[in-house]
């Protein structure tokens, strides 16, 4: 018996594939497993570029103090009204997923806004297309989409050979992984 068990029934992030539907803005309330917190000079223009350029939605707000913005289930963001804004955007980066049909409308929308802020979208070797986007608050923000998944891709190659296999390709299924 395995402790490893498929857990995508709790993920909001869609089967990749042509087809994936992303799923609809969560306005729900729950106990956020993880957020980012974000310091903002400028809390408005913040919002604005978060909203209209990366597809998050304001959930609740402190006038002047901090809004929270959400786009999927488990995306949440606080911007909070501070002076501690960093000069350049640091090394670090946070993800978030999407769905490829999402990549380059959202890599528009960002550069509409702010021409020098994106850099890609690029694909990865380990079968994701990535846009990276520095927000006003010069947070590195990546947004991450998996492409579909073709066993006789280099980037299946790329992921066997750090021993990543698809479901029921090897006997051991992924049991090193779990």
């Amino acid at each position: 018996m395995s402790d490893y068990y498929d857990a995508f029934e709790m993920s909001p992030v869609p089967t990749p594939g042509p087809d994936a539907v992303p799923p609809e803005p969560f306005h729900g309330i729950y106990g956020m497993p993880a957020f980012v917190t974000i310091p903002t000079k400028d809390l408005a223009a913040s919002v604005d570029f978060w909203t209209r350029g990366l597809g998050f939605f304001e959930l609740f707000g402190i006038p002047g103090r901090l809004v929270h913005l959400r786009r999927w289930a488990f995306q949440d963001v606080l911007l909070v009204q501070g002076a501690g804004v960093p000069e350049q955007a640091p090394a670090m980066s946070f993800s978030f997923s999407g769905v490829l049909s999402q990549v380059d409308s959202l890599a528009e929308a960002c550069r509409a806004l702010r021409p020098d802020s994106v850099d890609g979208p690029r694909d990865t070797p380990w079968n994701t297309r990535d846009v990276e986007v520095i927000t006003p608050e010069n947070a590195r923000i990546v947004f991450t989409a998996a492409k579909p998944f073709d066993p006789a891709s280099q980037e299946a190659r790329n992921l066997e050979a750090i021993g990543i296999t698809p479901p029921g390709a090897r006997r051991d299924d992924n049991e090193a992984h779990a």
